[in-house]
């Protein structure tokens, strides 16, 4: 017979209270580490997206300059996008001309269809649409076009450098990524 107290020697039947908090708040950092990452990925997804469909509407620009002598002299998205298709000359007159570039591969603001609306615009990762400008002001000795995208965080210094130049030193162009650097 033990002469033990009662229940000196029971066995535990459940967690205290402390461990069951520990645990809670160990799973929760962890949870947090786990979508901190992921949401890291998903932006570093977008950028190197951004900077794929640049590469390819840079190519196109210049199968466009090489088709007609010249790029789209224009600083609208929509005007871009129509000549890109086919549709306008580079001083911005109404043709029907061959496409360069496949415009399915792209998102489009809104959803719009280019072939019906000629407000569209292609949009970028974050569903802004792309900035562009090309002879857009006056002295512009810039050999190349302007191209980019804000980046994740939307903002941008939309005034160009003397020459038509973008400013790439401007806080608010810090996360902005560009189709060609300077």
């Amino acid at each position: 017979m033990s002469l033990a107290p009662p229940g000196a020697n029971r066995p535990r039947a459940a967690f205290s209270l402390l461990e069951l908090l520990v645990v809670l708040a160990l799973v929760a950092a962890l949870a947090g580490l786990v979508l901190g990452a992921g949401r890291r990925a998903v932006e570093a997804g977008k950028c190197a997206r951004a900077r794929a469909e640049l590469a390819v509407l840079d190519t196109a620009l210049a199968g466009y300059q090489r088709a007609f002598g010249d790029f789209p002299r224009t600083g609208d998205a929509a005007v871009l996008l129509q000549a890109l298709l086919g549709r306008r000359d580079p001083g911005g007159a109404v043709i029907a001309g061959r496409a360069v570039i496949e415009v399915e591969r792209f998102t489009i603001a809104g959803a719009a269809d280019p072939d019906v609306d000629a407000t569209a615009e292609l949009a970028d990762p974050w569903g802004r649409p792309y900035r562009y400008a090309y002879k857009s002001q006056l002295p512009w000795t810039n050999p190349e076009v302007v191209l980019y995208s804000r980046g994740p965080d939307g903002r941008d210094a939309p005034a160009l450098a003397p020459g038509g130049f973008p400013d790439e030193a401007a806080t608010e162009n810090a996360d902005n990524i560009w189709s060609i650097h300077p």
